[in-house]
């Protein structure tokens, strides 16, 4: 498995990563802990999760299989949707206990999807004050934040205060391009700044295989050639899970000849966000459909 840098902070991950989410949706907590085990083992390092997956189904799975000395091979992370401080530090706590340990590398605050979020989050009261009290205190290491709505906001965040983030995960995928575009707009800037790109939806949560005109290998290889630190897939069987080992393992970058190809293949079915319903529509909004979760850490 190839390994990169995670951003500036001198972290080295696996090129991908393993997402959470999928985790949660395992037929059981043995098929989900040989999952996670068979990524760690084939030499992913990159765990992906959050506090609201599934109830948080995701973190107890994930938790059960980092036993056994498989919590010291990976860089852990997992996401708060809490906004004040109250609420964050809440939800910390749940994830530390539900992951079984006492300290998470890299949490990243979730769906930031509204134009006044970073208000919010940096008033006083708010989340960034239980991130920089929990570093203080050796509960995580890094922070970073998340979002799939519109560029526009992340990069508000980015520039509502000068704070050290050390990772932004968003959707980079071969529709993103063409539409309201992350890869356009928010990537370069992370990597000036010397912040980790985290890919997230690299198949587009499915719908480019939807379309017949791209394959998972070549989403995978496409969101793997933009300049990530971990490009996050989710697996649900292990053969899944080796798909993803062959991704990382293989990786040749992209040149532009295929890039111009895929992307004029992919072209047709992203008019206006049309298969990106993240972007276009609230379905994918966990925090919108359950406003309380930025207040309170009642799931």
């Amino acid at each position: 498995m190839q390994q990169r840098d995670l951003g500036s902070t001198g972290e080295r991950v696996s090129a991908v990563g393993l997402g959470g989410f999928h985790i949660g949706k395992a037929a059981d907590m043995a098929t989900a802990i040989g999952i996670v085990r068979r990524a760690i083992d084939g030499g992913i390092t990159f765990m992906d999760n959050s506090w609201d997956y599934h109830g948080g189904r995701s973190e107890i799975w994930m938790g059960q299989a980092l036993r056994d000395g498989y919590r010291d091979k990976v860089f852990l992370m997992t996401k708060l949707d809490g906004q004040t401080k109250r609420a964050a530090t809440e939800q910390l706590h749940q994830s530390l206990r539900r992951l079984q340990t006492d300290m998470i590398d890299l949490v990243q605050l979730h769906e930031i999807i509204r134009p006044d979020d970073p208000e919010r989050i940096f008033a006083p009261g708010g989340a960034i004050e239980a991130l920089l009290e929990a570093r203080a205190a050796g509960q995580i290491r890094y922070f970073g934040f998340t979002g799939h709505k519109d560029p526009e906001i992340h990069l508000g965040m980015l520039k509502h205060r000068d704070f050290d983030w050390a990772t932004v995960q968003m959707p980079l995928n071969a529709l993103d391009a063409h539409f309201n575009s992350f890869g356009t707009r928010v990537a370069p800037f992370l990597v000036s700044q010397g912040i980790g790109v985290l890919g997230m939806k690299p198949l587009a949560g499915g719908k480019l295989l939807e379309t017949g005109v791209v394959s998972a290998d070549e989403c995978l290889r496409y969101a793997l050639s933009l300049p990530t630190s971990a490009v996050i897939t989710g697996c649900e069987t292990e053969q899944q899970v080796d798909q993803a080992l062959r991704a990382g393992r293989d990786f040749v970058p992209m040149n532009e000849a295929e890039i111009n190809g895929l992307l004029q293949r992919t072209a047709p079915f992203a008019a206006q966000g049309r298969l990106e319903r993240y972007k276009t529509t609230d379905q994918h909004d966990g925090t919108k459909h359950n406003p309380h979760w930025l207040t309170s850490a009642a799931a």
